[in-house]
């Protein structure tokens, strides 16, 4: 078997570690260049990361996401639990609602939010019908926030549903048979059991949400930079790519850090159970 696992070992090397090797080499590179042959090792560019600008970005790059991810289970979870209880037929026809726009292209998907929220936008001119508006929906945060809940709910809604699926129905069936209240049942079996959909729900919407830049960039315009902007105006437009490997290392320390604690204080085996000895 373990000839079998060399195949497997040698693509996460190549397309795993080393490129996360080069991005950490890199953002040591004193040398504001695009040719990895110039180089010297140097902090400087995590010393200017430091700057309030870029420390404001991050930090609005990490309440966006969460904000989102939060929206994201709020309407998720009770979706996912309404379909759960369909029959069939009938769930997989709203799952199947769910997954068609992700067919589409990312960024088509976001273009049509612009001509919701645009001031000649479907939204603007239904209001106007009513004397109301126009009103500016665009290029703020709350576009933002609609874009990243629309793109990312279905990765809230898939895992939690899958798990509440599998859930086995004789325990809540124990439950009501011992007394319990659907309230209770749900409480005490239901979500502990669903806790690991959540937690990968969680991490699906808040892992893209927190380095998205063709979102902010279409729906926020150039008031609302956030860390994948960052990234993308280093690495497309100004060639410093050792400033962009050095946002995208802090970003990487971000996400493995909160999967580090996921792991040490979450659930282990998508079972619904903590970690314990």
């Amino acid at each position: 078997m373990k000839r079998f696992s060399i195949p497997y070992i040698f693509w996460a090397v190549l397309f795993i570690l080393l490129p996360i090797a080069l991005i950490v080499y890199m953002s040591f590179n004193g040398i504001s260049t695009m040719n990895m042959g110039e180089y010297r090792f140097s902090t400087e560019q995590y010393a200017r990361f430091l700057q309030p600008i870029y420390l404001r970005i991050l930090w609005r790059s990490i309440v966006l996401a969460a904000v989102s991810t939060v929206v994201c289970l709020l309407l998720g979870y009770p979706a996912a639990y309404f379909i759960s209880r369909l029959k069939q037929k009938d769930a997989s026809m709203m799952i199947l609602l769910f997954v068609i726009p992700m067919w589409m292209n990312f960024l088509l998907r976001t273009y049509a939010w612009i001509t919701l929220l645009g001031r000649n936008g479907v939204l603007n001119r239904m209001m106007g019908l009513l004397g109301l508006g126009p009103f500016e929906m665009m290029y703020n945060e709350g576009a933002i926030l609609m874009g990243m809940i629309y793109n990312f709910i279905p990765f809230m809604v898939l895992p939690i549903y899958s798990v509440l699926t599998k859930m086995d129905k004789s325990l809540l069936e124990a439950a009501q048979d011992l007394g319990a209240s659907p309230w209770h049942a749900f409480r005490k079996v239901t979500l502990p059991l669903s806790l690991s959909g959540i937690y990968s729900g969680i991490l699906m919407c808040f892992i893209p949400a927190l380095s998205t830049f063709v979102i902010s960039a279409l729906l926020g315009g150039n008031k609302y930079y956030l860390v994948g902007n960052i990234i993308e105006q280093q690495f497309r437009f100004t060639g410093n790519w050792a400033f962009g490997s050095t946002i995208s290392v802090v970003l990487m320390l971000i996400l493995f850090t909160m999967l580090f604690f996921s792991r040490k204080f979450g659930i282990d085996d998508g079972k619904g159970v903590k970690h314990g000895k």
